[in-house]
């Protein structure tokens, strides 16, 4: 377990391998601790981080950190105490809307994304997120499957009330407009058959900008990293190694990664 101290408060973070910077960053439900294969199969060739958001897994929990713009600068001064002078991001749910943030307001410091379950406004968020234990959630989301019991039992750890803070802000934001005005290279994925949060709409798939692209994982549901292990990491390390500034468009993409046509 690796910590540091920022704002006064722990932050809980791991790290796995050598190269260039790759971070996850997790979403409403859980911690660090679900992305550990998507980290493995990174750490291959990219040095990957993951981090306990403020409120959630073992970072300290202090209300008055919880807001998004917080979770945000926590990312943003977790990377200058690392040294880290250029990233990869790749986020979920929570994590999905502060990495968009964070590359729309340092475009030059986030290299890509790849966002997983964006809500793309507060509608599109299921509002049991907002009313359900976080062990009821975690059961409803994950399962009772052994590939996902360390997810659930950190589920727990987590303060409610960074959840809510979180979706109140959300409710304040144009995900929409941010997704729409993005100069990042950005891979938006999707479960098709997530139940927390909604698709994005066919109408705004078709409009979304040529530096963007969006695959849907037709067997998964929130958490497709774990629903199709294998098929996520793949997808991962194809956008991975496209040259910086490329769009995901350009990736000779496999007959598994092309959504159905409607």
């Amino acid at each position: 377990m690796s910590a540091i101290t920022l704002e006064g408060e722990i932050v809980h973070y791991e790290v796995l391998g050598r190269g260039r910077p790759l971070l996850f960053i997790h979403g409403w439900v859980g911690s660090w601790r679900y992305w550990i294969p998507a980290m493995q199969a990174a750490s291959m060739a990219f040095r990957a981080y993951s981090l306990d958001l403020w409120g959630f897994g073992d970072t300290n929990k202090n209300a008055e950190l919880y807001s998004l713009e917080n979770q945000i600068k926590l990312i943003e001064d977790f990377m200058e105490y690392l040294g880290i002078g250029k990233i990869a991001l790749v986020g979920h749910g929570l994590g999905a809307v502060v990495a968009l943030s964070l590359a729309q307001r340092n475009p030059v410091v986030v290299d890509r994304v790849m966002a997983t379950g964006l809500p793309v406004n507060p509608n599109s968020v299921n509002p049991r997120l907002r009313t359900a234990p976080l062990g009821e959630l975690a059961d409803w989301l994950l399962g009772r499957l052994p590939v996902t019991e360390a997810a659930r039992n950190e589920a727990p750890k987590a303060d409610p009330k960074a959840v809510l803070v979180s979706l109140d802000d959300l409710a304040q934001m144009d995900m929409v407009e941010l997704s729409m005005n993005l100069t990042t290279p950005c891979l938006l994925v999707h479960g098709q058959n997530d139940p927390a949060v909604e698709m994005l709409p066919y109408d705004m798939i078709a409009t979304l900008p040529e530096q963007t692209h969006h695959v849907i994982f037709e067997q998964s549901g929130h958490f497709p990293m774990l629903d199709e292990t294998s098929k996520y990491n793949r997808l991962l390390s194809d956008f991975l190694v496209l040259n910086s500034g490329e769009s995901p468009r350009q990736l000779q993409l496999k007959e598994e990664w092309k959504r159905r046509v409607r």
